[in-house]
């Protein structure tokens, strides 16, 4: 495996960091941020709810600011950083979507899907291609399946015309393990570039960022001061501050980074992630980090203890999209609950 020397940063704190805010990201706050992000020379800027583009809606959260303010005011202060996308078909449209996408000026869409649904992005992945717009394919929660399905979903992905596919530790669950045999999986299967998206419920974010560096991978996210669902993603300063260290280039500016993401705690967090005992259990439990602030409201709600919801909700599989069945999983366990009294 030839040695990684230079890897490709792509920074989603004003997307997945929307989920730690109830999406709540207001226009002023993502211009500030963008300028810092500019200033830094961070390559991708990723923007949007925290479900993606058009996620916003009573199931998953609705967004303070509309898709189209959000990506006009990204647009308008990021000059040589490119205005990233996240897209679930199901929630994004191409009509509605990606086509105001494109006449705003994006310039990456990352198409995601469940990991064992590649088959549902093709058509996002071919308007992109179509359209001239760098397209990467995701795989979400991509500890559900073996390494071998991964490798084939992805090859889906390639394929359809992704220029990259990355593997979104969407629970926080790896361990470098895990990270080194399946970013090996796809290593071995594809031909175009692999990137990894890591969450640290188990403290694990940048150990697994690193391992999958080094197995290969040279498409990295990160995000200022771990902004993200639950316990957070790898924290994008300390990610830049680890590969510099090992004299991989990033293109990014340290002392510019160090102060974004100083401008992202005080602007933009309402408090810094951090791995809660509630975030282990998610992390151990295989569940959507993002699912974190509707567990521990309901389970307020109904008297019980959120760890038993995580668990079953990790016994169920539930994967991001069901947040419905979130209410089903509390009512379940307080009614047993109640007839055990």
């Amino acid at each position: 495996m030839q040695k990684v020397t230079k890897v490709l940063v792509s920074d989603p704190s004003l997307r997945d960091g929307n989920h730690a805010v109830s999406h709540q990201l207001s226009a002023d706050q993502i211009a500030k941020y963008c300028r810092a992000a500019e200033k830094a020379r961070i390559p991708i800027v990723e923007v949007g709810h925290g479900n993606g583009l058009g996620a916003s809606s009573l199931q998953v959260g609705l967004a303070k600011t509309d898709d189209d303010v959000m990506l006009r005011t990204a647009r308008e202060n990021l000059v040589n950083s490119k205005l990233g996308i996240h897209i679930i078909p199901g929630f994004g449209t191409i009509k509605r979507d990606l086509e105001r996408a494109r006449d705003l000026g994006v310039d990456v869409v990352r198409v995601a899907s469940h990991c064992s649904e590649a088959d549902l992005t093709e058509r996002h992945i071919r308007f992109c291609r179509t359209n001239g717009i760098t397209v990467f394919g995701v795989l979400m929660m991509s500890h559900m399946i073996s390494a071998q399905l991964l490798a084939e979903e992805a090859k889906k992905l390639e394929n359809y015309g992704a220029e990259a596919v990355l593997l979104m530790d969407s629970a926080g669950y790896y361990l470098p393990s895990d990270v080194t045999e399946r970013i090996g999986a796809l290593m071995d299967n594809l031909s175009i570039p692999v990137g990894f998206h890591a969450h640290n419920n188990l403290g694990m974010a940048i150990a697994n960022s690193v391992t999958a560096m080094e197995c290969g991978a040279t498409i990295l996210d990160g995000c200022s001061r771990g902004f993200g669902a639950g316990a957070g993603n790898a924290q994008l300063e300390v990610l830049v501050a680890v590969l510099h260290r090992m004299g991989i280039e990033t293109g990014i500016d340290l002392y510019g980074m160090l102060d974004a993401a100083d401008m992202a705690e005080q602007e933009l967090l309402k408090e810094i992630p951090r791995i809660s005992s509630l975030s282990v259990v998610s992390g151990l439990a295989g569940v959507f980090s993002g699912f974190s602030k509707h567990v521990q409201r309901l389970s307020t709600e109904y008297n019980i203890d959120p760890r038993d919801v995580f668990f079953e909700l990790g016994r169920r599989r539930i994967i991001a999209g069901q947040e419905d069945l979130i209410i089903e999983v509390a009512a379940e366990i307080a009614a047993s609950k109640k007839e055990q009294s």
